[in-house]
């Protein structure tokens, strides 16, 4: 079932996750997410602080990674990551599978990885990055089927620090995997009106994008920046 058409800054979750982000970066993206109304800002867990501090009332939401980006961190550390976000003030936990143990077929491990990060969310949302790019169709099947049996909210599809980022096909098959039982959000790559709608047409319900702001002035008819 495909999403109903709503303006489009309520489905992107404004990015910036680059190691060399400022003070003054995402004190620059806070401010966006507030003026175009952006579902969430998504930052480094160091800058959850001042996220939450200056989205205070706003209703944008804090979203944060966790085992970021190769997601081969222990589950003790994902989940103490992800505790200590939740403290900081994230609403939203964005982790990474580990794609080695699922390409291992090491099932139980990949549950029991996720499994941690769920508990350690405290109810807050849930998405799990499986990095399809990476992944054969009947892997990202996998993963999509052991993130929904560990109470996941979302999966999604990349880092965008990978080979590759999120494409119509992979979401597609995403969706058709969960069902209307867990969201899908894309991510990677997606830099214009057109892909957002891609995307959203495809079963998207999130768009994790760096160019919120060129696709919402394109929705709106004005020059791209």
């Amino acid at each position: 079932m495909k999403e109903e058409r709503k303006p489009i800054a309520s489905y992107i979750d404004h990015t910036l996750l680059k190691a060399d982000a400022t003070m003054d970066d995402i004190t620059r993206i806070a401010g966006e997410a507030a003026s175009y109304g952006f579902a969430s800002v998504c930052v480094n867990p160091c800058w959850v602080p001042l996220c939450r501090k200056l989205l205070e009332g706003t209703g944008v939401k804090v979203c944060t990674v966790v085992g970021f980006p190769l997601g081969a961190s222990s589950s003790t550390a994902k989940a103490a990551e992800t505790a200590a976000a939740v403290e900081d003030g994230a609403d939203e936990i964005d982790m990474v599978v580990n794609i080695g143990y699922l390409r291992s077929g090491m099932d139980d491990e990949v549950l029991g990885d996720i499994k941690a990060v769920r508990e350690a969310c405290l109810g807050k949302v849930l998405k799990v990055i499986i990095e399809a790019c990476l992944l054969t169709d009947e892997e990202k099947i996998r993963a999509c089927r052991l993130a929904e049996e560990a109470g996941a909210d979302f999966v999604k599809t990349s880092t965008g620090f990978s080979s590759g980022g999120a494409t119509v096909a992979d979401v597609a098959l995403m969706r058709k995997a969960v069902g209307g039982r867990l969201k899908v959000k894309a991510a990677g790559g997606i830099r214009t009106l057109a892909d957002a709608r891609a995307m959203i047409g495809a079963g998207a319900s999130r768009i994790g994008a760096s160019a919120g702001i060129a696709i919402v002035r394109e929705e709106h008819g004005q020059d791209r920046e």
